[in-house]
C-alpha cells in the first residue's frame, strides 16, 4: 500500500566473500571490466587483469648498474643459491630472472613462462622472442619466497657498451614490471656512483611509481665512515639531477652479502 512500509523487502542481502582477493576479483569482473572494454582502456593504457594478477604474490624488482650486488642481494635474502645464479665483477646477469617459490628447484624458460596460465607474465609476449629468450623463472624451495617473488634484472650498462642495442625494448620491459611490482629497489655501489645514460633512461621509465621506489647504497662496508659521508653526498647530488624533485630522496645504507664487514664502524 505505502512504498515506505515494504522498504525492508527490497533490501538486498550483502554479498559475502571468504577473503578480500575473491571480492576484488568479483568486483573487477562484474563492474570495472565492462567499463574498461566500453572505453577501450586496454588499447591505450594497460591490458585487462587476469585471475593470476590477483592471485600472485607481491613482487620486488631490483634495478641497478652491473656489479652493484643485485644477485648477491637475492642470495643474501634467500640464504642460498638459486638456479641460473651468476655473480662476478663483470656484467654477469644477462637476463630478467623471476625468482619464485616451488618445492622443486628448476628453470622455466621465458617462452614457456608466458603461456603458463598460473603465472602473470602472459602480456610480456608483446616484447617479442628476443626478450623471451632473455627471460626465465628460477624456482627455489625457500621459506622467504612463500610470501614474495623477486625479479632480478640485467646490469645496466655504462660507457661504450650502452650504445649496443639489446635487441628488445629494455625500458619498455622495465615500465611493464614497474606497473605491476609492489616495491622497486634501486641499488647503487659505493664505488660506482656515476649514472650512465641507460641508467638515467631506466630511472625515468620508473617515474610515476615513486611510492614504490627505495634507494639502497650497497657495499657500504668497503669504505670508512668519512669516505661514506662523501659517497652519500655525491650520490644525493647525482640523484637530484635525475629524479628532478625538490625533496631529497631517502637513501638506505647497507652491505648485503654473507662475508664479514671490512669496516664495521657504521654498524652502530
Amino acid at each position: 500500500m505505502f512504498s515506505w512500509s515494504n522498504k525492508d523487502e527490497h533490501k538486498k542481502t550483502p554479498e559475502l566473500y571468504e577473503n578480500v582477493v575473491d571480492g576484488l576479483k568479483r568486483i573487477y569482473r562484474t563492474k570495472l571490466l565492462p567499463l574498461e572494454k566500453n572505453y577501450q582502456f586496454h588499447d591505450f593504457h594497460s591490458p585487462q587483469l587476469d585471475v593470476t594478477d590477483f592471485d600472485s604474490k607481491p613482487m620486488i624488482l631490483l634495478v641497478g648498474q652491473y656489479s652493484t650486488g643485485k644477485t648477491t642481494f637475492i642470495r643474501y635474502l634467500l640464504q642460498q643459491d638459486f638456479p641460473g645464479i651468476r655473480i662476478g665483477p663483470e656484467p654477469t646477469t644477462d637476463r630478467f630472472i623471476a625468482v619464485m617459490y616451488n618445492e622443486k628447484e628448476g628453470v622455466i624458460p621465458g617462452n614457456a613462462l608466458v603461456v603458463d596460465p598460473k603465472k602473470q607474465f602472459r602480456p610480456l609476449t608483446k616484447f617479442g622472442n628476443a626478450f623471451l629468450n632473455r627471460f626465465q623463472c628460477s624456482t627455489v624451495n625457500s621459506p622467504v619466497l612463500k610470501g614474495i617473488s623477486i625479479v632480478d634484472t640485467p646490469g645496466i650498462l655504462s660507457g661504450e657498451k650502452q650504445r649496443v642495442d639489446r635487441g628488445y625494448d629494455f625500458t619498455g620491459v622495465l615500465e611493464w614490471f614497474a606497473e605491476r611490482v609492489d616495491r622497486i629497489i634501486l641499488l647503487f655501489d659505493a664505488h660506482k656512483l656515476d649514472i650512465s645514460d641507460e641508467f638515467r633512461r631506466s630511472i625515468e621509465a620508473l617515474r610515476g611509481h615513486d611510492d614504490k621506489i627505495r634507494i639502497v647504497l650497497n657495499k657500504a662496508d668497503m669504505v670508512d665512515h668519512q669516505q661514506l659521508m662523501r659517497v652519500y653526498g655525491a650520490l644525493m647530488w647525482s640523484l637530484g639531477k635525475v629524479l628532478q624533485t625538490p625533496e631529497v630522496a631517502r637513501v638506505y645504507i647497507g652491505s648485503f652479502w654473507d662475508q664479514h664487514f671490512k669496516y664495521d664502524l657504521n654498524r652502530r
